[in-house]
C-alpha cells in the first residue's frame, strides 16, 4: 500500500516542480491553480461527499474533539514559548502558534487521503478543515490584529471582521452547505452531482502538482532555536499528541485514530508563510515552512507504511 500511495504523489509532485523549474509553466501559473484548488475543485469535492451522506457517517464526535483539542493545545503552547520565552509580540506569536497547530489537510492532506481511502476522506477532511479554519485560523486573525490594535473598544468589530473573512472561505461555505443538505435529507441533482464529480476529481492531482511548483525557489538560508522548534513542535509533537488524545477518547475507531494522526503528522499549510508575509515575519515563518514540508513529508511515509495496522 505504501507504494501504492507514494508512487503517484511523489509522481505528480516531481512533475509540479520541473514544471517550474525548467520555465515550462510560470510561478504565476501556480498561483492561478492554487486558487483553483482552494475555491473551486476543493469545495467541490466536499460538497459532492457530504452531501451523498447521512449524519450518522460525517458526524465524529470523538476525531472532531480529540484533534481539536490537540490543536489548541499546540496553539496555546507555542503562544506562551513564542510569547514570554523568544519575547515576541502578540501579533508575531499568533502566527508562529499557527505554524505549530495546522497542517498543510486543503493540499497534501486531500491529494493522501483521496488515494487511501478515496470520498470517504471527505468525512474527515471537512472535520479537520471545520477546525483548523473555525477554531485556528480564526483565533491567529482574531488576536494578530488584536495585538495591533492599542484600545481594546475594537475588540467587537475584530469579531465581526474574522467571521466575515471566514464565511467568504469557499471551503467553509461548502462544508456548511453540504451539512446543510444532510441535517435537511436533501439530495442533490444528478446534473448538479456530475458538474461536482468532475470538478473534485481534479484537487487531488492538482493539490500535489502545485505544492510540487511551489517548491521551486525555496532555500534554507538560516536554521536557528526558534525554527527548530516550531518544525518540532508540528511535525513531532502535535502527531504525538493527537494520536494520544484520539487513542484515550472512546468510540475512536482505528481508521479516525490513524487519519488524525497522520493529518497532524503534515507539514505546515501554505498559508502559515503568507500570514507570515502578511504580518511582518517573513523569514521566521518561510524557514519553518521550507523545514517542515521536507520533514513532514518523510514523517507521513513513515505513518503510511503503518497504514496496514489501522485500516
Amino acid at each position: 500500500m505504501l507504494l501504492n500511495i507514494l508512487l503517484p504523489l511523489v509522481a505528480v509532485l516531481a512533475l509540479g516542480y520541473s514544471s517550474v523549474r525548467t520555465n515550462f509553466l510560470a510561478a504565476t501559473h501556480i498561483q492561478a491553480l492554487s486558487q483553483f484548488v482552494m475555491k473551486v475543485s476543493l469545495p467541490a469535492f466536499l460538497l459532492y461527499a457530504l452531501a451523498s451522506k447521512d449524519l450518522a457517517e460525517i458526524w465524529h464526535p470523538g476525531y472532531f474533539i480529540g484533534y481539536g483539542l490537540g490543536s489548541l493545545i499546540l496553539f496555546f503552547l507555542a503562544l506562551v514559548i513564542y510569547k514570554t520565552y523568544f519575547r515576541h509580540s502578540l501579533t508575531h506569536a499568533s502566527v508562529l502558534s499557527m505554524g505549530a497547530s495546522m497542517s498543510n489537510t486543503g493540499f497534501i492532506g486531500t491529494a493522501i487521503l483521496t488515494l487511501l481511502i478515496g470520498s470517504h476522506s471527505a468525512i474527515y477532511l471537512s472535520l479537520t478543515l471545520i477546525i483548523e479554519n473555525l477554531i485556528i485560523v480564526a483565533m491567529v486573525l482574531f488576536l494578530a490584529e488584536a495585538g495591533l490594535q492599542k484600545q481594546n473598544h475594537h475588540l467587537s468589530a475584530l469579531y465581526l471582521k474574522t467571521l466575515k473573512s471566514l464565511l467568504k472561505n469557499p471551503v467553509i461555505l461548502s462544508i456548511i452547505a453540504g451539512m446543510a443538505c444532510v441535517l435537511l435529507n436533501l439530495k442533490l441533482p444528478d446534473s448538479i452531482n456530475q458538474i461536482l464529480e468532475m470538478l473534485g476529481k481534479t484537487a487531488s492531482p492538482l493539490a500535489l502538482f502545485v505544492i510540487g511548483g511551489s517548491l521551486v525557489g525555496m532555500r534554507l538560508h538560516s536554521v536557528n532555536l526558534q525554527s527548530v522548534l516550531l518544525v518540532g513542535m508540528k511535525v513531532l509533537l502535535m502527531p504525538l499528541v493527537i494520536f494520544t488524545l484520539l487513542w484515550s477518547l472512546p468510540n475512536v475507531s482505528s481508521e479516525m485514530l490513524f487519519v488524525g494522526t497522520l493529518l497532524a503528522a503534515l507539514p505546515m499549510p501554505v498559508a502559515f508563510g503568507i500570514f507570515g508575509q502578511n504580518y511582518g515575519l517573513n523569514e521566521q515563518a518561510l524557514q519553518p515552512l521550507i523545514m517542515s514540508t521536507v520533514l513532514g513529508l518523510i514523517g507521513v511515509a513513515f505513518w503510511l507504511s503503518q497504514s496496514s495496522h489501522f485500516l
